[in-house]
Formats: C-alpha cells, sequence, structure tokens
C-alpha cells in the first residue's frame, strides 16, 4: 500500500466514524430548557472530544485494514481480474 492509498483509506475511515461519533451526547436547548424554548441548534457539541475520540478509534481500526490489506490475505486485484 503505497502512501496515498494509505491516506486515502484513513480519511475514509475517520469520516464515517466521525458522522458515528458526532450525535452522542448532544441534547438540544430544547431538552435543557423546557418547552418554551424552540428547537434549535445543539447546547454543547464538545467537538474537541469527538474529533479524538474519531482519531483514535480511526487508528486503530486503520492499523487492522493496513495489516489486512497488506498481508495478502485479502488481495482486491485477485478479485477485480477473476483470478480466484
Amino acid at each position: 500500500m503505497n502512501i496515498m492509498s494509505a491516506i486515502v483509506v484513513f480519511v475514509i475511515i475517520w469520516w464515517s466514524i466521525f458522522f458515528c461519533v458526532l450525535p452522542f451526547g448532544v441534547s438540544t436547548t430544547y431538552e435543557e430548557q423546557g418547552p418554551h424554548i424552540g428547537p434549535g441548534a445543539p447546547s454543547s457539541v464538545n467537538m474537541k472530544k469527538k474529533v479524538l475520540i474519531t482519531t483514535a478509534i480511526s487508528i486503530v481500526l486503520f492499523i487492522v485494514a493496513y495489516l489486512v490489506i497488506t498481508s495478502g490475505y485479502i488481495n482486491i486485484r485477485e478479485w477485480a481480474l477473476g483470478d480466484m
């Protein structure tokens, strides 16, 4: 796996995990302050914490993906050419 492929795989994993982690722990101002406030933006997003969690999970998943790809256990080129 060359460096550009590794970067692309990591970015895809990172964004996928980020969108999964993003809604965790979010509460709106409506939920916290009562029904007199209309629905709106989240009161506290904790974006720094979510980015750090996403990065940690992505690093672990990238290492697993890298080891599987470089071990030759899964060979995508054989699948593409039909040489199974």
